[in-house]
This record gives C-alpha cells, sequence and structure tokens, in this order.
C-alpha cells in the first residue's frame, strides 16, 4: 500500500509555480485559495435591508427634507413611533432592488416649502450614491427621487396635536 505525504514548510521549500517537488500531493480545489489573502477568500452577500436603512439615513441628513414616504406610509409611521418601545423606520419611503455588484435605489421624500426641490434632489442624489456606495462597496447606478408633498410653515405637527388633547 502506497502512501501520498505532504510537504510542509518546515518539511521542504515551497515549489516554484510549475514546479513538482517529489512527496508532494497535489489537493484539488481544496487549497486553491489558500495562498490567497484572508480579504478574499469566500462571498459577502449584502441584503436590500442594509442598503435601505443606509439609503433612509443618507437622505434625511440633507437639509430641506423634511421626511419621507408616502401619504399613507407617513401615517402609519407617525402611529409607531408613539408605540412605547417603538423605534422610527429609518427605511420608510426608500425601495432598493441590489444585484452582486450594482443596486438602484427609489426615494420619496417630502421636502420643506421654500428650498430649491432640485438642489435638495441633488444633495440627496449625491449623498445617497455616497453612502450607499461607502458603507456596501455596490455600484449605485440610479437614485429616482419623488417628491411627494411639500410640508407647509404652519402645518400641525401630528404630536403637537395629541399633546394639546392630553391634559
Amino acid at each position: 500500500m502506497a502512501t501520498q505525504t505532504v510537504s510542509t514548510a518546515k518539511d521542504a521549500p515551497a515549489p516554484r509555480t510549475g514546479d513538482r517537488t517529489a512527496g508532494t500531493t497535489d489537493l484539488p480545489g481544496g487549497v486553491r485559495g489558500a495562498d490567497q489573502p484572508a480579504a478574499d477568500r469566500g462571498r459577502t452577500s449584502i441584503a436590500d435591508l442594509v442598503v435601505v436603512k443606509v439609503a433612509g439615513i443618507a437622505a434625511r441628513e440633507i437639509p430641506g427634507v423634511y421626511d419621507m414616504g408616502g401619504g399613507l406610509s407617513r401615517t402609519i409611521g407617525a402611529v409607531r413611533d408613539r408605540v412605547p418601545g417603538g423605534r422610527p423606520n429609518v427605511g420608510r419611503g426608500v425601495k432598493v432592488e441590489v444585484g452582486e455588484r450594482q443596486t438602484a435605489v427609489d426615494l420619496d421624500l417630502v421636502v420643506e416649502y421654500g428650498v430649491s426641490i432640485t438642489d435638495v434632489s441633488r444633495d440627496v442624489r449625491e449623498n445617497v450614491i455616497s453612502a450607499v456606495e461607502r458603507v456596501t462597496g455596490l455600484e449605485v447606478v440610479e437614485v429616482n427621487i419623488t417628491v411627494n408633498d411639500v410640508r407647509l410653515p404652519d402645518d400641525e405637527e401630528p404630536s403637537a396635536s395629541a399633546e394639546a388633547r392630553v391634559a
């Protein structure tokens, strides 16, 4: 019965590319990446929710963005925010499509009255692209923005009216 031995670094010098050293065995597939840096071995998958959260936070950082989401989603979000222990939904008003290397983002915004919608849209687009690409490493192919509403200065805050009713 013949046995094969695998030489180690202390037993023999490492073979050069193309060399076969006597007493070594090539292991198919198993050690293919062993000579690669650890960071290059394996695969990273990024969930859609991660991109949604990063894009939502980046969009809200821009002055002039009052809120995000359509009317119904904002109403439901306001109720959720009042529930004890509830957290604000940073993904409200954000939809994404995520591939292996690219992503596309759709945003629904409410802007404050008096700001330039084109300037706010440009700033949001730049910030979202920068944040998503920096955090996830995905290429952002497009950021589509829909402005659903404008917050007027005399609009009441929903929480202010609720506090006034409770005495």
